[in-house]
């Protein structure tokens, strides 16, 4: 064992180490917060003036992170959040948690991860462990990260430690926070394995080693994957049960009796978020290189990303019945978060939706409480709403009312009966009404 990991090992056992977490986002964020918990002093690093002026303000901007509990580890001087990536000198253990979109040609781009170890490597010294936590290829922390970060001199597993750990963060999940989520880790090297174990180990409930980077980084796509595909199913059951005239979420709830076999997954606009819609295709970029086709996966794909168009042509479809052209009807969009109970905005289904309703000639709308306004969007740069009241006089003066979002703020019998019509993509409505069709 070098004299730069029994060092490193000694101050996490005794958290006296000093945590550095680049990007202070919907991950690095709570990473923060489950730290500070632990009894470390952390430094939090981002691009965003405005987020580092905020937090270091006690102005937290997600839910789940308190402005009262950020105040206090502020007055304790065991925070800092900063923009002078300088300081990255000072942290013992950098870990990064920056975004790893796609580009325009839907392929990886590892923009922010590789900015943000070649600054790292300006300032990497000996005894520092990087762990790399956003989603990526197998392959990422070895074959790009790795000689980055040697290219000073300094030899991994021996002068300094570098592993991955994937983020496994559920916005909005008030029952597996962080800190209960177990955490996979593999190291480039063992020594560089057993010192990310020991880390994780002080701040969640279970850490489980593996023999590799790569295996870690294949463990994440396949959780992600494996729900991609599972919703692109049942996805495509509900169109096609639709036409037969049979429900799917019946058929889905009677299925979920089944003790053994079946997994339940719901069907709904499309997906969002910053993994599920974005992992697939890590994946299938990196398998050309081994000449494999990922025809499953990108299949699953395209039946998702299809679904706001299904849920566009119901609307329409409903609209005509009534009489009324999908061309100047007033629609409201119920939820522009890509699930239930939070802020978070990307890739949200009800963007696409918005979108290709108002290409078709449609006075949109959207409310959702969480989401006091939309603007910004990569895809979407035109797209510019603020969030509308939602009071029985606004609900009538719409045309239709597309519940994309079902948060639980929302009293859905209540705008089911101040509507004249419903289109409900995640079965909000239980009860079978004649205003009411299922999308």
């Amino acid at each position: 064992m070098s004299k730069e990991a029994l060092n490193l090992e000694n101050k996490i056992s005794k958290k006296e180490a000093r945590i550095g977490i680049v990007g202070l986002g919907y991950v690095g964020l709570p990473l923060v917060k489950t730290f500070l918990s632990k009894g470390f002093g952390v430094l939090g690093f981002d691009i965003d003036e405005k987020k580092v002026e905020m937090l270091n303000q006690a102005k937290s901007y997600i839910k789940h992170f308190t402005a009262e509990e950020l105040k206090a580890f502020l007055e304790k001087k065991k925070f800092q959040a900063t923009t002078d990536f300088g300081l990255l000198a000072k942290a013992d253990v950098i870990i990064i948690c920056v975004p790893t979109p796609l580009d325009s040609h839907k392929n990886p781009d590892l923009s922010y991860v590789l900015t943000t170890t070649e600054v790292i490597s300006k300032h990497l010294r000996k005894g520092q462990l990087v762990v790399l936590e956003s989603t990526t290829y197998p392959g990422t922390t070895e074959e790009e990260m790795l000689p980055l970060l040697e290219a000073g001199g300094l030899k991994a597993g021996e002068d300094f430690f570098l592993a991955y750990s994937p983020e496994r963060e559920n916005p909005g999940d008030k029952v597996y926070t962080t800190e209960k989520i177990p955490k996979v880790v593999g190291g480039v090297t063992p020594k560089c394995r057993r010192v990310a174990k020991i880390l994780y180990d002080q701040i969640v409930v279970k850490t489980i080693p593996v023999s590799s980077p790569k295996v870690a980084e294949a463990t994440k796509l396949m959780e992600n994957i494996f729900r991609s595909v599972n919703i692109a199913m049942v996805n495509e059951m509900k169109m096609i049960f639709d036409r037969m005239g049979i429900d799917i979420w019946e058929v889905v709830e009677a299925a979920s009796t089944k003790p053994f076999g079946f997994m339940t997954f719901l069907p709904g606009p499309g997906y969002g978020g910053h993994c599920i819609p974005v992992d697939p295709f890590y994946l299938a970029w990196k398998a050309k290189e081994v000449d494999h086709p990922t025809k499953f996966i990108e299949l699953a794909g395209e039946i998702n990303t299809l679904m706001p168009y299904y849920v566009v042509t119901k609307t329409i479809e409903a609209l005509n019945k009534k009489g009324k052209s999908v061309r100047g009807a007033r629609i409201l969009i119920l939820g522009i978060a890509y699930k239930k109970d939070i802020d978070d905005q990307r890739e949200s289904p009800a963007l696409k939706i918005i979108s290709l309703l108002q290409n078709k000639g449609a006075k949109v709308s959207y409310n959702d409480p969480y989401v006091p306004q939309s603007y910004g969007h990569r895809d979407y740069p035109g797209l510019e709403l603020k969030s509308v009241a939602l009071t029985e006089k606004m609900l009538k003066k719409f045309d239709a009312v597309i519940i994309t979002t079902a948060h639980s703020d929302y009293d859905f019998e209540w705008i089911a009966e101040n509507s004249s019509l419903i289109v409900d993509t995640r079965n909000a409505i239980k009860n079978k009404k004649n205003n009411v069709i299922k999308a």
